[in-house]
């Protein structure tokens, strides 16, 4: 392996973490500012070390995944919040809960499709926007695609199997960030008793 790619694989393996002030959370903690200050230069760094925009929205989406698998931990300790019933309670807790205590806004749930187990989140004020230019040629890349991650990383750990997308986002000109979610099943909590035997003893 190259010095280069040595370097390029120490990057993407940094330890990210959303801003908590919970001492229960993870040791390193970052105000929303530093936060949104930070990802600006990782995605920055990202777009010099990658050839495709399509391999910097998969990095971004795994940085997510890991965060969110850490993340449910603190913020069940902080939000004291009760098991959500369906869909519309989790898009709920989510939207005015979850966001609004990490990143300081409140998405708007809508465009909810018959079956109740999909909908947009729509943020009228993107907090990664900071002051971010994307070069023409990145035309392709999802610079918010780490929240999505995210929500997929917690909502694993709670045992919901989810489907998201980032369909836009307000670094590409976009009025207002949207992520699709889509409820895809629910795991079910896994047994602690020892599984009993195929076979009768003495058969």
């Amino acid at each position: 392996m190259s010095r280069q790619s040595r370097r390029r694989s120490e990057k993407q393996q940094i330890d990210w973490h959303l801003p908590s002030t919970s001492s229960t959370g993870s040791a390193y903690h970052m105000g929303t500012e530093l936060f949104i200050l930070t990802y600006g230069t990782l995605v920055a760094q990202l777009c010099e070390d990658c050839e495709k925009d399509e391999d910097i929205n998969k990095v971004l989406d795994k940085m997510g995944h890991n965060i969110g698998t850490r993340l449910v931990e603190d913020f069940l300790a902080r939000s004291n919040i009760a098991q959500c019933r369906n869909s519309y309670e989790t898009a709920e807790v989510i939207a005015k809960v979850a966001f609004k205590m990490y990143l300081g806004v409140t998405p708007r749930v809508t465009f909810w499709n018959q079956a109740g187990d999909d909908c947009s989140l729509f943020l009228e004020k993107n907090p990664l926007r900071g002051y971010v230019e994307i070069p023409e040629k990145h035309s392709n890349l999802l610079y918010s695609n780490m929240i999505c991650g995210i929500l997929r990383g917690a909502l694993k750990m709670v045992r919901l199997q989810v489907d998201i997308q980032l369909l836009h986002d307000s670094v590409n000109d976009d009025k207002v960030t949207e992520i699709r979610m889509k409820l895809m099943r629910r795991h079910k909590a896994v047994r602690t008793v020892e599984k009993e035997q195929k076979h009768p003893v003495g058969t």
